[in-house]
This record gives C-alpha cells, sequence and structure tokens, in this order.
C-alpha cells in the first residue's frame, strides 16, 4: 500500500520539528533548572580587562587591546593587572602614554599588582586612578639599568679576533669585543641617568610627591605592598576582586561589574617566536639598550 505523497511530506516536516525542537526544549528545561541570577550571561556595561604578564619587551599588542576596549561603548572604565619585573624603556613608556591619555579623556582606570609589579611594571601603574597591591606584591625598583656581555677574554683563550673599523672612538660602544673605557662608561652613565630622571619626574607627577619624597625610595630598592602603601607609591592594599570592585565603585557600575575583554587576533610569525624564546624563556635582549627592570 502506497502511502499519499501528502503524508510523507508531513512525516518529513514532523521528523524535521522533532530533531530540531527536542535539543531546544531540553535547554530551555535547563535553564529553567539554573538560578535566575545565572541564566544567562549580562550584556550591561563593564569593566574593560587587560593584563600586563612577564618582561615588557614590546607594547603593540597592549595598545591594540586598550584601543579595542576604547572603542567598546560598553566599557565604562579599565582593570589593569600586572605581574611583570619591568623591561625595555620604551615599550613601557608607550604603554604608560596610552593609559593616560585613555585616562584623562575621561575613563576611570584602576591598576592591581599582582605577585610582581616593579621598575617598567610600577611605571605602566603609574597613571593609574586607584592603584591596588597586595601586602606581598614586589613592587617599587625605581630606576635604569644597562648591562651587556662581553666575550673578548673568552675570545683570546680560543684564539679568536674581532677586527672593527670606525668613523670615531664611540661607534662600538657596547660592543661585546671589547672593554669598556672610562669615557664609554662615562657616556653611559649620562644616558641612564637622563633616563631615570624622566622616571623620576614620572613618579612625582603621577603620585603627587614631591622630588625629595621620590628620590628617598627611588634608588633601585624593591618594597612590599605594604611598605609601597606607607611610601606613597600605591593606594590600597587588596586583591584582584577588591580592584574590581573599587573600578566599579569609580565608573558607578554594580558590584560586581562584569569583565570585559578585548578582542584576540591570532598572529603567528617567525621573527615574534624568536623573540619571545630568547627575551622571556632565556632573557637574552637582542641588543643593549636601557630597560626599567628587576633585577
Amino acid at each position: 500500500m502506497t502511502m499519499k505523497r501528502g503524508n510523507v511530506i508531513l512525516l518529513v516536516v514532523a521528523a524535521v520539528l522533532l530533531v530540531i525542537g527536542v535539543p531546544f526544549v531540553l535547554l530551555l528545561a535547563v535553564l529553567a533548572a539554573v538560578p535566575s541570577s545565572r541564566t544567562l550571561p549580562e550584556f550591561g556595561p563593564g569593566i574593560g580587562y587587560l593584563t600586563v604578564e612577564g618582561t615588557i619587551t614590546d607594547s603593540r599588542l597592549f595598545i591594540r587591546d586598550l584601543k579595542s576596549l576604547e572603542q567598546n561603548p560598553l566599557v565604562k572604565a579599565l582593570l589593569i593587572r600586572i605581574d611583570s619585573p619591568g623591561g625595555v624603556v620604551t615599550p613601557s613608556h608607550e604603554i604608560y602614554s596610552e593609559i593616560v591619555r585613555v585616562r584623562d579623556a575621561g575613563t576611570p582606570v584602576v591598576a592591581s599588582l599582582g605577585t610582581i609589579a616593579a621598575s617598567g611594571g610600577y611605571y605602566i601603574a603609574c597613571p593609574a586612578d586607584l592603584i591596588v597591591a597586595n601586602p606581598g606584591t614586589l613592587t617599587g625598583s625605581i630606576g635604569v639599568i644597562m648591562e651587556f656581555p662581553v666575550v673578548d677574554r673568552l675570545l683570546d683563550k680560543v684564539g679568536i679576533g674581532v677586527e672593527v673599523v670606525k668613523s670615531r672612538e664611540h661607534k662600538d660602544i657596547g660592543s661585546p669585543f671589547r672593554r669598556m673605557t672610562p669615557a664609554d662608561r662615562a657616556l653611559l652613565e649620562g644616558l641612564v641617568l637622563d633616563v631615570y630622571e624622566q622616571f623620576i619626574e614620572i613618579v612625582s607627577l603621577e603620585r603627587e610627591m614631591s622630588d625629595a619624597e621620590t628620590r628617598r625610595i627611588a634608588d633601585g630598592r624593591v618594597l612590599t605592598g605594604r611598605q609601597a602603601l606607607a611610601a606613597g607609591l600605591v593606594d590600597t592594599l587588596g586583591t584582584l576582586e577588591d580592584a574590581r570592585r573599587f573600578c566599579a565603585e569609580l565608573a558607578d557600575l554594580k558590584s560586581p561589574a562584569r569583565l570585559i575583554h578585548p578582542r584576540r587576533r591570532f598572529s603567528l610569525r617567525l621573527t615574534d617566536l624568536l623573540e619571545v624564546t630568547a627575551e622571556r624563556a632565556l632573557g637574552l635582549p637582542r641588543f643593549p639598550r636601557l630597560s626599567f627592570v628587576w633585577p
């Protein structure tokens, strides 16, 4: 007995509805069983969340993420979690400058200091409206360092030499193939001290401290969060969740405010992988340079 064509169509439609409808009904049942406060994620205003982890060697990713959050109309404040011993001077200053720009445009900024936020890690926290440190956070280390290897004695032992032709006496300053002269050292010390003075100015400006107050603790020493609070380098002690609550209060958001993460873009370049391996895994810079870093 042959089934009529109309009945076949009805059966097919019923099967499709069954396949689609059963999972949907099950999903509604699961959501109904969950407490109302957790049924669906909140999609209202929130706090932009950024992290700075490890040695600071490049500012581009942070700035890209910062601008991504800045363009999101739902972001009403920024919470920056810092867990870094510092890093190279230029990217540290570029990150600092972008945070200043966003803050001055009216977006509240809170910095949460993790296990370590020293030297350049503290430098980028300075422009925050509120700096929150854990009592045991290692921070401070206000200072500048420049270092490079010297291998001339090793080359002498293995019988290898390097011939250098240069325009003037300081053109190969910092070369690993010769010892530093007194004139070289004086020149490099001038560079380091000039950047150090810039660090002093930033801390004095952002923390509203006198030059003398800043210099008293700007000898490279590392402080705990509690010591930093007493010295005026941070505003209060607290955890990341405390910092999140403070950030919500500054933005007039209901606590706990949701965290909004920047859009991630995948990028894979061989040079990036090599630099990350050398800089972060081995701690080897590609060339001599000024650094806000500890130790």
